[in-house]
């Protein structure tokens, strides 16, 4: 069995995190093939939109592999915690956007994981939880930086000091979701805006996820002046051209990624 199970459908890539045994835990073996994927996906023309799960109906993913951890070293969970970081760094810089189906518990680095994408949906039995302080160590696969980012330090310090877990319409209440998914289709969802993204221009996506993201952490003149950048990158691209054509001839665009 695949610890993570990747799915190429038509300019989308279903990534699956496939431990339902132990709530899709992340050991090192499944963390070391997810960046696998990840460093495979940025240089893939042919998936231009990333849709991330969790195998079963309870857990999107529960964190770290605690039984795993047990058994490590200090230079081992210094390993451990520099793969997982390394690795949810390489799924936010991927130059696509990517999306979280969570379909179940997100805690610990499961809930992180979902930070580092870039639009989260979440079942509306879903839960979520930064609950480190509760076993002695703190966040460390990006948790404080990119929760208190998304959602405000007062906000992010409440649920991190607290380990408090929170339900999916806490969590919208709290700015952390783009939507939550009523009736077990999460990833009907998940798919269906992963459709739409997909019909739209890929290098156009990825100048404007640079944009944002980079733009996002300096101050606005700064961003602007990353903007312009981004923007005159897709001016000599044939996906430009098409775009105009297709509208002056009222018929729907076709991209090459060129």
């Amino acid at each position: 069995m695949n610890v993570i199970e990747w799915e190429r459908r038509e300019g989308i890539s279903i990534i699956t995190l496939n431990r339902p045994e132990v709530h899709n835990a992340l050991n090192l073996p499944a963390l070391e093939e997810l960046r696998r994927v990840a460093e495979e996906l940025v240089h893939s023309k042919a998936t231009r939109v990333v849709v991330i799960t969790g195998a079963g109906e309870k857990a999107f993913c529960a964190g770290a592999d605690l039984k795993e951890r047990r058994g490590f070293t200090e230079d081992q969970v210094r390993r451990y915690i520099y793969t997982i970081r390394e690795t949810f760094n390489a799924v936010a810089r991927l130059p696509k956007p990517v999306i979280a189906a969570v379909n179940g518990a997100a805690l610990g680095g499961g809930m992180e994981l979902a930070l580092a994408c870039d639009i989260r949906l979440a079942d509306e039995h879903a839960v979520f939880g930064l609950t480190e302080t509760s076993l002695g160590i703190i966040p460390g696969a990006g948790g404080t930086q990119r929760l208190s980012r998304l959602i405000g330090k007062a906000k992010a310090k409440e649920l991190i000091f607290t380990a408090r877990r929170v339900t999916a319409q806490e969590a919208m209440e709290f700015d952390m979701l783009n939507r939550v998914v009523t009736g077990g289709e999460v990833m009907k969802e998940a798919l269906e805006m992963a459709s739409v993204m997909n019909e739209n221009a890929p290098l156009a996506l990825s100048q404007a996820k640079q944009a944002i993201d980079y733009g996002f952490e300096t101050d606005l003149q700064t961003g602007l002046a990353m903007e312009t950048k981004a923007y005159e990158m897709l001016i000599p691209t044939k996906d430009r051209l098409e775009g105009l054509n297709a509208f002056k001839e009222k018929r729907k665009p076709i991209y090459l990624g060129e």
